[in-house]
């Protein structure tokens, strides 16, 4: 069943409160020659605090965005919000989903947050929208949404199998033989923090568990995304508690990996998300900070791209955000894009969206 965005939500496009932002570069902004216009998703929202985006093109062409809204992260009244971009502008966010739960004993109703919404268009099929719906990371369970109408409307949410989580918090990869290959990981309170993939060959009806890849003797690691190399390996690289971001790779198509073992680069204990571009080099948008002597998690600010031909080495070619700013600039999601282009969402300050766009022809 195809269901229509909520009145309150049609309203709320109606009332034209968001302030649409031209794609333009601001001069109050970070400036490189690789950053070629910048915006906000929305300039106002009904909702105090966003944060998770993801982004994705559709099959049509269509830029989509989806993150988590509400009074602030893990309250019960927090949902899943889309925007599109159409005719050179963000739509006003719509609220696609929520934890709304219905019990069948007293008919009573009880909310959970969402959370990390992922975004993906496999090569055939409808569009995806992963969520997580639960009390906190260590008791939400995945949900799955799709859309044929290149994301106007979706489906009812479904619930994935017991012990499936669906991407956690990047993109999948498709792999040749059409599989689609979800990073994810789990926050056990008994086994710690652990990646593991569920690979779908269905488009989510079945999965296949694999992993996890590590202990959290060896790495307190979550939130993997997916290098694809020319040879044909896989790479992760993924956030940490170890103030490194984590790597490991695969020669079979990621049915098995090596060993996590410590990159390059830095990490805060925050999110990371990074692509393999058309040219065979790797991107990555990440904290390039540690962790507080304290134990707590790193500043996130600045937020910087960084570049590698072979995946080992990066080079640091764009920062993003550089002020020590409440709630920094964190969890990013990067495409991209048929024209070439790399867009890259993430959270500002907790407050808003950021919309970057980035030539890679110029790093």
């Amino acid at each position: 069943m195809m269901l229509s965005f909520p009145l309150r939500q049609a309203a709320w496009l109606q009332s034209c409160l968001v302030l649409f932002v031209p794609l333009t570069v601001s001069a109050s902004g970070p400036s490189a020659p690789a950053i070629q216009a910048q915006e906000f998703i929305y300039d106002q929202a009904p909702f105090p605090q966003c944060h998770a985006s993801t982004i994705v093109e559709t099959t049509a062409g269509t830029l989509i965005t989806a993150f988590f809204g509400g009074v602030r992260e893990g309250h019960p009244d927090v949902g899943i919000w889309i925007s599109r971009r159409e005719n050179g502008r963000w739509s006003a966010p719509v609220e696609a989903a929520n934890g709304i739960q219905y019990t069948l004993r007293d008919g009573t109703v009880a909310r959970h947050p969402t959370w990390n919404p992922v975004l993906f268009q496999p090569r055939e099929g409808p569009l995806m929208l992963f969520f997580k719906v639960g009390p906190s990371p260590q008791t939400w369970w995945g949900m799955l949404m799709t859309s044929v109408d290149d994301g106007v409307t979706w489906s009812e949410a479904r619930r994935l199998p017991e012990n499936i989580l669906g991407p956690i918090k990047n993109k999948p990869v498709q792999l040749a033989d059409g599989a689609i290959l979800a990073p994810t990981s789990n926050e056990s309170p008994e086994t710690g923090w652990t990646i593991h993939f569920e690979k779908t060959r269905d488009l989510g009806r079945t999965w296949e568990f694999i992993g996890p890849i590590h202990t959290q003797k060896e790495f307190n690691a979550i939130q993997p995304s997916i290098l694809q190399h020319r040879d044909g390996r896989l790479q992760i690289l993924a956030r940490t508690k170890e103030d490194v971001v984590a790597t490991s790779w695969s020669d079979d198509q990621g049915a098995t990996w090596s060993k996590v073992e410590a990159s390059t680069l830095a990490n805060p204990n925050s999110g990371t998300d990074a692509v393999t571009l058309k040219d065979g080099r790797h991107v990555i948008v990440y904290n390039p900070t540690k962790r507080r002597p304290d134990g707590k998690s790193g500043p996130r600010s600045p937020l910087n791209v960084a570049v590698s031909k072979d995946g080992l080495a990066w080079k640091d070619a764009v920062v993003l955000e550089t002020d020590d700013a409440p709630n920094g600039y964190s969890y990013p999601a990067i495409i991209q894009t048929k024209d070439g282009l790399v867009h890259i969402t993430y959270t500002w300050r907790r407050l808003k969206i950021r919309h970057m766009v980035i030539d890679p022809t110029r790093l």
